[in-house]
Order: structure tokens, then sequence, then C-alpha cells
């Protein structure tokens, strides 16, 4: 699914552009491993990416003079792009020979890479398909502890499994970049606990003006352009 947020102070609108814009566009590639007799459950899935997006902002080789930075540094200066496909088998096995990490929930599993320039895509990775994400929950998904961080989905909105991962992605790096270095340490040494819920209708407006991380959709897949998509609920952002 490929997917474009706007940053804080962006227009959220295609038509409007910035500096963000005119600077060379890059690309978070991640891979869902997906296999037919045992596909990950839906809100694992949304959870898992959104945990691989932080676990590669943390690491070493995606900070300071890190091999991965200066890519990262790239993509962060223009549109935080993401594309989530989906490998399967052998295409799975390709995909993690290539540098990149794994990270692992209940049921999903989901590669990050190190950011690549939008038409310089791995071979291995251009071949695969960005359908087939429809994902379901065998069952509801209980309520989530209000001490962890909770990224709240549009409830009004209706996305694929893949266009939520990216997503949830997108609320868990602009949570990041709202934290304090020491919040952040915090974070990474919990092992980024969060969780993926669908808002209730009667909470989506107060979320969405409480002054949280909002992601707005810039429109190129699914749904129109300045969209909210995700609140990031995060406990040291929220007002007292």
């Amino acid at each position: 699914m490929n997917d474009i947020v706007t940053a804080p102070g962006d227009s959220p609108f295609r038509a409007e552009r910035s500096a963000r814009d005119e600077a060379p566009q890059f690309v978070l590639p991640l891979v869902a491993r997906i296999e037919r007799a045992a596909p990950p459950a839906r809100t694992d899935a949304l959870e898992t990416a959104a945990r691989a997006v932080l676990v590669l902002l943390a690491d070493e080789r995606a900070r300071g003079e890190g091999e991965w930075a200066d890519a990262v540094r790239d993509w962060q200066d223009a549109r935080i792009r993401k594309v989530v496909r989906r490998a399967r088998g052998a295409e799975w096995r390709r995909a993690e020979a290539l540098p990149g990490i794994t990270v692992t929930g209940s049921t999903a599993e989901v590669r990050v890479f190190p950011p690549v320039p939008l038409d310089g895509w791995p071979k291995e990775l251009a071949k695969l398909q960005v359908s087939g994400t429809d994902l379901d929950d065998p069952r509801p998904p209980a309520a989530p502890d209000p001490d962890v961080p909770t990224l709240w989905t549009n409830p009004h909105l209706d996305m694929t499994a893949g266009k939520a991962m990216a997503q949830a992605g997108h609320g868990a790096q602009l949570a990041w970049w709202e934290l304090s270095d020491e919040q952040r340490t915090a974070w990474r040494d919990a092992g980024f606990p969060l969780a993926v819920r669908v808002a209730d209708p009667a909470d989506w407006a107060r979320l969405t003006g409480g002054g949280l991380p909002l992601v707005r959709d810039a429109g190129f897949t699914e749904i129109a352009p300045g969209s909210p998509t995700v609140v990031a609920d995060h406990p040291a952002l929220r007002r007292s």
C-alpha cells in the first residue's frame, strides 16, 4: 500500500506543494508476511507494522553516522512515504535476505527496510504485491491499557489492512517526533509497547481536537486528501 502522510506544518492537501515535495522523494518499505494457511490477525499486523517503524527509527544504523542514516534523513526531509507489500514462502525468504529488521507480533511478522528512492526499489521487493492485505481479527481486540500508547484509527473510514498498517506507522512516527530524547529512550527500552484500535465514533472529535499528533493522509490511495486517519495518543503527550 503506497501511502504518504503530511508532517506537522504541511498542508494536508495534494494541490498545495511545499518544500517537502521539491526534495528527492524516498519511501520506507514494509513487507508483511501473509501465508495463505496462516494469515496474521489484522490488529496484530497493524501494531507490528507501527512497532517496526519505531524500531527502525531507534536503530543505531539509522542515526548519527550509521549506514542507514543518510537515507533516513533524506526520507524524513521529504514526505514520509511508506509502502506495505505482502510476501509468503520463497518471497519472504528473499526479503529477509536484504538489509532490514524483522519485527514479530503474536501472529504477525513485518520486515522494515531502510528508505529507498521512489524509483530505486530492490528487485526482490519491487516484485511483491501491494494488494491482498485484507485481514481480519478472529475476535474483537480488548480495550487498550490507558498507560500504553494507543494509535486510534478513524472509525468513519474503511481502510484495507495494508493502508491501515501504513497509517499506524505514520502515527507512531509522529508520536516519536514529538517525544523528548529521554521519553524516546524509555519507550525503546520498554520494547515499544503500543496498541492500535478503532476509535469510538463518539470519541473521534475529542481525540482529533485534543492536540495529539494527528495523521492526515495525502490522498493518493483509497481515501480523500486531507482525511484524518490516526491519532497518536501517547501518555507523555497528553495535556494535563
